[in-house]
């Protein structure tokens, strides 16, 4: 119960800074949106490049982030030489990394379709790359249970980065892409700053062996990682390369890049359940109870996200507004990409089971399998259906990874799931999600808002009486036991 308590309050944490984070983020969809007509196409350029960059990302990192949990808190070595080794590897990358860009602008920018804009590809060379850096303090800081800190430091980028956008955007009326790009350098390089006296605290020391045994860990988990980036970011990647109207294809990545955006809450319930939970996961691996936890998080995971689910398809008709008129024409696709991330997050916490026993490589092998359908898809259905097909194909390939590891996971290392409870949550969902869909264009706004907010009260009802009974809350809870 310590254990559930203490992965509660790290995931308020770290949740909060996600979710305003995230939030203030939104604020710049109706800015670019606005600034940035849809024919221009630059909201498109937007999405293309950050695709680009999260999946560089994934490669530098090299799966060290994972590998710093399980090393660190191996007793033959110490935390900080398990840090300093892997930031001599990560930073080796980078720094490679760089060279090859500046040195191979050229050919790059060209064969990216970027020939007469290299520049955006050199600022956002510059910021994967000081992301890369930043990774591992950020995850010793998780490491270190030092949330509060972790979250200033999300938070102040995304503040500062907000500040920065409406002077540019809206003071001075710079509206082009670029000054998107030139922003997010400024504020990843001020954040990269503010690591310089933690640098300091470490006890540095590379060790070589170390470092051969952490790849031997890794090299699975970067497969894993490119697979798993490729998942959300392969259509956004693929969609200028097989769109049949090459001029309009940036527009309507642009569409789907805006819309995706309300469909993210997702991915921010799923990032800050994860920071809370991967190093409470490796630290009670030595616990007697510890299948009895996984299972229990699972459950309480999905029951969450479900809700978040039902909200924002429930409040579709507000949410709407984040993004500028000309783009909502792809709205339908945000609950399928929200199921998609769902299922994301179901297969991260299905993930436990591997790298616990050190067998990333089956991780490895069910994202490689995820990525293929997902690209499968994208190819042969983006020239016919359009973004339509970005967001089934996100859905068959997180499916497909979670089956494979639910299947392979229960013969190899079982954990107790309890399935009936979570499958009659999906359907419940499902039910009540579907007179949200279909009443959207046959009533007034104001009306589906009320029959959606009753619905969602009716799933809350239903969490609190099956699973969160309010006799057990502290405090509140004593009224109720009277």
């Amino acid at each position: 119960m310590a254990n559930l308590k203490s992965l509660a309050k790290d995931t308020a944490i770290y949740g909060l800074s996600n979710i305003v984070g995230r939030f203030l983020n939104y604020l710049l969809v109706p800015l670019y949106t606005h600034y940035m007509p849809k024919a221009s196409g630059d909201y498109g350029i937007s999405t293309n490049v950050y695709a680009y960059t999260a999946l560089i990302l994934v490669l530098l990192t090299f799966g060290m982030e994972t590998t710093l949990f399980r090393y660190a808190n191996d007793e033959r070595y110490k935390a900080d030489t398990v840090f300093s080794t892997a930031m001599g590897m990560v930073g080796s990358l980078t720094a490679v990394f760089l060279l090859l860009i500046f040195g191979f602008i050229g050919p790059i920018s060209s064969a990216l379709g970027y020939a007469e804009h290299p520049d955006y590809l050199l600022m956002m060379a510059v910021v994967v790359a000081l992301d890369a850096i930043q990774a591992l303090p950020f995850c010793y800081l998780r490491y270190q249970k030092r949330a509060v800190r972790f979250a200033s430091l999300k938070l102040l980028f995304i503040v500062l980065n907000i500040v920065l956008n409406l002077l540019y955007f809206v003071v001075l009326g710079k509206t082009s892409v670029f000054y998107v790009f030139f922003i997010n350098l400024i504020c990843t390089g001020l954040i990269t700053f503010f690591f310089i006296p933690d640098f300091f605290r470490i006890h540095w020391k590379f060790d070589a062996k170390l470092l051969r045994e952490m790849l031997s860990y890794s090299w699975p988990i970067l497969i894993l990682g490119i697979a798993g980036i490729l998942n959300q970011v392969a259509d956004k990647i693929i969609f200028p390369l097989v769109y049949p109207d090459e001029s309009n294809a940036n527009v309507q990545l642009g569409v789907y890049g805006s819309c995706v955006k309300i469909a993210m809450i997702m991915a921010m319930i799923t990032q800050a359940f994860r920071y809370a939970y991967e190093p409470i996961v490796f630290a009670k691996n030595k616990d007697a109870d510890k299948t009895e936890y996984y299972a229990s998080a699972m459950k309480y995971f999905i029951i969450f996200t479900l809700l978040a689910f039902l909200c924002v398809v429930g409040w579709m008709p507000l949410l709407q507004y984040i993004i500028g008129a000309d783009y909502r024409e792809g709205l339908g696709v945000v609950p399928i990409v929200m199921a998609a991330e769902i299922m994301m997050g179901v297969y991260f916490n299905l993930s436990f089971w591997y790298k616990l026993i050190d067998k990333t490589i089956y991780g490895a092998w069910f994202s490689l399998t995820g990525c293929i359908v997902l690209l499968v898809v994208n190819i042969i259905f983006i020239p016919k259906f359009g973004y339509w097909a970005c967001a089934w194909g996100g859905v068959a390939g997180y499916g497909t990874a979670m089956v494979l590891s639910y299947i392979v996971g229960q013969r190899k290392n079982p954990i107790p799931y309890p399935m009936k409870d979570i499958v009659l949550y999906v359907v419940i969902t499902a039910i009540l999600t579907w007179p949200m869909i279909v009443c959207q264009d046959l009533l007034p706004m104001w009306v589906q808002l009320l029959i959606n907010s009753l619905l969602i009260v009716l799933f809350l009802t239903y969490i609190v009486k099956k699973d969160f009974p309010l006799s057990s809350l502290p405090v509140i809870g004593k009224k109720f036991k009277k």
